[in-house]
């Protein structure tokens, strides 16, 4: 049977953002947490960084994991590498490092997205989220049960078309 096949958790998208601001109205939280409810999806992790307009850096971090969770979590992606390893005694210590990521309830550190900080401007932000698409594990299980698999998996976003269409017209 596939990891596919055995992953107790839906897809987990890795979604980059940047914004012209430092200050927001809490228009994002809430709709995670409205998706988080309905059963939708799910914040893995979120490291966000404020570049204030000297410079200065403000880092906060979000997961709807608890501590337990991000450890189970962390111990599932390490095993999961480790068996691509094909080698039992990397594939053990990779799960044990998975788990030891999610010693402090996140999978995300700050000084892994080091990048951000250099990235953006002063006077903007930006973040790093992980999340989980629930609401695909019973399609991803039917699909694995008929005995499917995906060959490609890519999100097509308005602009994609937009490019498509330029291109085109070339």
């Amino acid at each position: 049977m596939s990891a596919q096949a055995t992953a107790p958790f839906g897809p987990i998208q890795m979604l980059v953002l940047e914004f012209d601001r430092t200050r927001f109205e809490g228009e994002i939280l809430p709709e995670l947490q409205r998706l988080k409810d309905a059963g939708i999806a799910r914040l893995i992790d979120l490291v966000f960084v404020t570049k204030s307009a000297d410079g200065e850096l403000e880092f906060v971090q979000k997961s709807d994991l608890t501590t337990d969770e991000a450890i189970e979590f962390g111990a599932m992606i390490g095993a999961l590498v480790g068996l691509g390893l094909e080698d039992e005694d990397e594939a053990s210590s990779a799960l044990i490092a998975g788990a030891l990521e999610g010693e402090d309830g996140h999978i995300l550190e700050t000084n892994d997205v080091w990048y951000l900080a250099d990235a953006i401007p002063p006077g903007s932000s930006a973040a790093v989220a992980l999340i989980e698409h629930r609401w695909a594990i019973p399609l991803r299980d039917r699909i694995v049960a008929a005995g499917g698999v995906a060959l490609a998996d890519e999100w097509i976003h308005p602009a994609d078309l937009v490019a498509v269409g330029a291109a085109a017209a070339r």
